[in-house]
């Protein structure tokens, strides 16, 4: 599953074979098979603001998570059942996961950032039995615990495990629950295709789903890690994001591939990006590998000279989970020192196109090539490739281990799917013809006007170039002359005044660098956008937004 040496991404490509066993459990692998030769290994460091900061050895993971393992077991965990871990980024999380998957039981990571109705969806949806979390997350389930009729328990980190959340759920500490049972190994068998994750859809488009995956998932990530990092592991490498490890980007891009691969993951219990405690983490942790979402890095643009305070050693960073933009990856070199390899990937089919300036693959605007293993391309309504500089949708071949065994008790969301073996993504996008691929908005997110058809990814990209613009979404607004017009929500930057004269050069700053219809025919300044936990923008809330704007202007007075 490593990748071959090679100078180029082709010679990589053309040499590169799937080793898939048939017997694969990503707790076992994860943590025993480093425990049985390395035990004193350091697989875990967290991040305390104090300055002392804890590790963990693959012996204590393997040790602590057969004892949680054990202890899941006696509350009738089993082969298949869902446990649901909403918890910050932290040991007991990867605890948890590891216990999880040793059982054969299926974890289903929900964000500690979710409100109620949120965790209420995917707690009912999945069948939960069990829910690992904080005191917060317990209080938080407490109300809506006696009408999930599934939850039988509900775990809990800290001092407080607390009372029982509701009528038949069980409230039980998680250091009783792991201290209460046997740390001998938990040896059940579980081939590559049986489900271990089942994690929901950002919800950006409509309501969540669960993906479900099977352990042969993590196989199906390690290329993708190994190109836009470069070729990890390298001596001295540890890794570390500020995505939540709820998200298929924080544990499937981060956490467990930095365990199976032998290096060491930051962690850091922070809920809310700090663009300042970023550079801390980076320069104290000695962190030398970074997955940093575009919006966090847009975000930590802001930030004036940091380097002057931040002594970093980053070897890599890549970026992923919406358009980077030619602005930022510029930013980056010119700022950090270091060329940003920007990847793709979705919840159902992660890590399939990669950047990775060590191999000549890299270009500001551009996500980059297929990754060794996986058959990308862009497709018509038909299913059919279309030409280089033709735009289609982004579509993944099937069979590909990275690829979600389907959407949890939802057959038919399952075959909406695929157009025969090729899954798609939803995204536009467009080869050119040095194969580079590049995405310009989902199929929702495309906005008609005057006959054009405008991606909203460059033209954000063009507007966060503005200094004087911190974040910015673009949809398209209802318009009887136009189809639909662009327009534009921006935060603005510390230390600019929002208003006409600012919306003006904001215009004109698009219209010189893209084109006259491209240009935001309607900007309105608001103080947040609406994100995921993952940090994407939720364009839907933002589109309604302005449909709702539009039929009210449309109402006589």
């Amino acid at each position: 599953m490593l990748l071959p040496a090679g100078q180029t991404l082709e010679d990589i490509t053309s040499r590169f074979e799937w080793d898939v066993p048939e017997i694969f459990n990503i707790g076992q692998a994860v943590s025993d098979a480093w425990a049985a030769s390395e035990p004193d290994r350091i697989c875990l460091e967290h991040f305390q603001p104090e300055g002392y900061h804890d590790r963990l050895t693959y012996g204590e993971l393997a040790r602590r998570s057969n004892a949680f393992a054990r202890g899941l077991a006696s509350l009738g965990v089993a082969r298949g059942d869902r446990v649901a871990l909403m918890l910050p980024q932290g040991f007991e999380t990867a605890i948890a996961h590891v216990a999880i998957y040793k059982l054969g039981a299926i974890a289903v990571p929900l964000a500690l950032l979710f409100g109620v109705e949120a965790v209420e969806h995917r707690l009912a949806a999945s069948g939960a039995k069990v829910l690992v979390t904080t005191s917060d997350g317990r209080d938080k389930v407490a109300a809506i615990a006696p009408r999930l009729g599934e939850l039988r328990a509900v775990v809990v980190t800290g001092e407080d495990a607390g009372d029982a959340s509701g009528d038949g759920v069980e409230a039980v500490g998680f250091a009783a629950l792991e201290n209460g049972h046997s740390d001998a190994p938990v040896g059940v068998e579980t081939r590559a295709e049986d489900p271990a994750m089942m994690i929901f859809t950002s919800g950006t488009t409509g309501p969540p789903k669960g993906a479900l995956h099977g352990h042969r998932v993590l196989i199906g990530h390690v290329p993708g890690v190994q190109t836009h990092h470069e070729f990890m592991p390298q001596p001295g490498d540890k890794l570390w994001t500020p995505a939540d490890w709820a998200w298929a980007g924080g544990l499937l891009n981060v956490l467990l591939p930095g365990l199976l691969l032998g290096v060491p993951v930051v962690s850091s219990r922070a809920q809310k990006f700090d663009p300042e405690l970023a550079y801390r983490i980076m320069a104290e942790m000695k962190v030398r590998n970074a997955f940093i979402p575009p919006t966090a890095l847009r975000i930590m643009r802001t930030v004036a000279d940091p380097l002057s305070r931040h002594r970093l050693d980053l070897r890599t960073v890549g970026s992923g989970g919406e358009a980077l933009g030619r602005e930022t990856y510029d930013w980056a070199k010119k700022v950090l020192g270091l060329t940003i390899n920007e990847f793709y990937g979705q919840t159902e089919c992660n890590l399939v196109l990669s950047s990775s300036a060590r191999l000549g693959v890299s270009r500001g605007g551009a996500i980059g090539k297929p990754v060794a293993g996986h058959q990308v391309a862009v497709i018509d309504d038909r299913g059919q490739v279309v030409a280089n500089g033709t735009s289609g949708q982004i579509a993944v071949r099937r069979p590909d281990p990275v690829m979600f065994l389907g959407y949890w008790q939802n057959e038919e969301a399952t075959r909406a799917k695929f157009i025969g073996d090729w899954m798609l993504t939803g995204d536009q996008g467009v080869v050119d013809s040095d194969g580079y691929f590049s995405f310009f908005g989902r199929d929702d997110d495309v906005i008609t006007s005057s006959g054009y058809r405008i991606g909203p990814g460059e033209i954000e990209d063009c507007l966060t170039g503005h200094p004087a613009v911190a974040l910015a979404a673009v949809v398209g607004k209802p318009d009887r002359m136009r189809t639909e017009i662009v327009k534009a929500y921006i935060v603005a930057a510390p230390g600019f005044e929002a208003g006409a004269d600012l919306a003006a050069a904001v215009r004109d700053w698009v219209k010189t660098r893209l084109s006259a219809h491209e240009y935001p025919r309607e900007i309105e300044f608001v103080d947040s956008l609406p994100l995921t936990t993952t940090g994407k923008v939720i364009r839907r809330v933002l589109r309604d937004r302005a449909i709702l704007e539009a039929r009210e202007g449309e109402r006589p007075d």
